[in-house]
């Protein structure tokens, strides 16, 4: 039987062969990129302002940096003192135009990182809308004591003009070593990291020496106006799912075995840390947001008769009402250093 493992390694040298020959693609993408941006910069396409704080989390290559911990980190970091509201576009979400989530909505309507910030903070607002302009007009319409937005995921959403902006770029990809799409996993050129007020270089070793940080720091090369900081995930002690599991009781008892299931950009990280922890696991990896087919769902569904089913956050909220003996583990971010130097930025641009 061919393992997941042989078809995932098949197909990432198929990608990395048609990378190579859609190399004249990339500098096309990359010109109509910069053509843009300029036409922005000189104001000849118009952004639009609000006259409330908003922040922009985002970044310059696709995917798996760490945006989804970064939001929830600015939420406990605002929540207790401010009305919040998260707009998102709900990447691969069935719906259209916006949508505000509910105690009615789906995660198929609402996509799964915006549903994970609705189920987990009950004090906040969670939209979508692809257009992120008429999405804070209509936030501020429906939710009008709403004092701050954060915008996932709109670094590259120039028709609106956040008043911070936070770019991610992770440790293990860092942008100034990558290239355009579709040859590299940059959405556009390493100088957009001009528009930034801060810059986090995320997913870090937690041993991440300060002299590596500095060699970083330099390729960089921040203006005198922009922060740099670095910061590593850390893992709850638990799974959780229909009951709680320590990590610990989970490898004691791994004679049942566990499958760990993903769907993220970059599962690499979960992986190392449950070697490190010498928890065994059969890993199925599925692309970024999957939209799982009936017959994963039925193979994976069959795995969790014998064995415990592991998956991230994210996931988990999709396959919650699919899959038994389904279980989740929590992640969020440190700052290896000067937290409080981030959290007194972010806190000084709200009180203007």
């Amino acid at each position: 039987m061919i393992s997941y493992r042989y078809i995932y390694d098949s197909l990432m040298n198929v990608i990395f062969v048609l990378r190579v020959l859609l190399f004249p693609f990339s500098v096309l993408y990359a010109s109509i990129v910069v053509i843009r941006n300029l036409l922005f910069d000189t104001g000849v396409l118009k952004s639009t302002s609000f006259d409330l704080p908003i922040i922009t989390v985002g970044n310059l290559s696709v995917g798996g940096t760490g945006k989804t911990p970064q939001i929830e980190y600015l939420i406990r970091l605002l929540r207790k003192k401010h009305k919040i509201a998260v707009l998102s576009r709900g990447y691969k979400r069935k719906s259209k135009g916006f949508v505000l989530a509910n105690p009615e909505i789906t995660v198929a309507n609402l996509g799964d990182e915006p549903y994970q910030y609705y189920k987990k903070f009950d004090d906040i607002t969670v939209a979508v809308d692809g257009n992120r302009v008429e999405g804070v007009q209509k936030i501020r319409t429906q939710k009008p004591l709403t004092e701050i937005i954060l915008l996932d995921d709109a670094y590259q959403h120039r028709k609106i003009k956040a008043g911070y902006q936070i770019l991610l770029t992770s440790y293990h990809d860092l942008f100034y070593k990558d290239f355009m799409m579709p040859t590299g996993n940059l959405r556009e050129l390493w100088w957009g990291k001009k528009r930034a007020d801060s810059i986090v270089v995320t997913k870090c070793p937690e041993d991440l020496s300060v002299e590596e940080q500095q060699n970083i720091l330099r390729k960089i090369a921040p203006n005198k106006n922009q922060q740099v900081y670095f910061t590593k995930i850390t893992y709850a002690d638990s799974v959780f799912g229909t009951s709680e599991i320590s990590l610990k009781d989970l490898k004691d008892s791994e004679s049942e075995g566990v499958v760990l299931v993903t769907g993220i950009a970059k599962p690499k990280p979960l992986m190392d840390y449950l070697t490190f922890l010498g928890i065994e696991f059969e890993h199925l990896k599925f692309s970024d947001h999957h939209n799982f087919s009936v017959k994963e769902l039925g193979e994976i569904h069959e795995k969790s008769i014998s064995k415990k089913i592991i998956t991230t956050e994210k996931d988990y909220v999709r396959l919650q009402d699919e899959i038994d003996n389904l279980y989740y583990l929590p992640i969020e971010i440190q700052f290896l250093n000067r937290s409080d130097v981030f959290d007194t930025a972010i806190l000084d641009f709200i009180k203007q």
